[in-house]
């Protein structure tokens, strides 16, 4: 299809072609598809899985480090009472020279979130990888 110049009454009169407007938008739209990712990825976690009933439950590793946070703010590891000044160094002492750096932390159920992610905090900067939460329900076997 062309442009038609002139019409019955002898104006100007034109037609625009339409056709490769229609060409470039289905290009641009497979384009668009093609480069749209599919799934989104977040990051990776590991959901703890409760044991089966009829197992009996096994005994804490003596190695496990376990940050205790209170309602009021007090923090124990492994039941040894400590400050927010000193969490940092002794977790650093603890696994400077642990080859697996994995650490839990269990809070009070009214213990303040400001603290356990401040605590959370703390033992990254100490260098641990891997850092867990346990939860009432965990304990509980449930």
């Amino acid at each position: 299809m062309g442009i038609s110049v002139g019409g019955e009454k002898g104006g100007s009169m034109s037609e625009p072609n339409i056709v490769p407007l229609i060409d470039v938008l289905l290009v641009l739209i497979i384009i668009f598809m093609a480069i749209t990712p599919t799934t989104p990825t977040g990051m990776d976690a590991l959901v703890p899985q409760p044991p089966p009933k009829n197992q009996k439950p096994q005994p804490p590793d003596p190695r496990t480090v376990v940050v205790l946070i209170s309602a009021t703010g007090e923090i124990k590891i492994n039941q040894d009472p400590a400050t927010w000044s000193d969490l940092g160094p002794r977790l650093n002492d603890i696994f400077k020279i642990r080859a697996e750096k994995v650490a839990f932390i269990k809070g009070d159920d009214d213990a303040s979130f400001d603290d356990i992610a401040r605590a959370i905090d703390i033992m990254k900067g100490a260098g641990i990888t891997d850092v867990g939460l346990i939860t009432a329900k965990m304990e509980a076997g449930q």
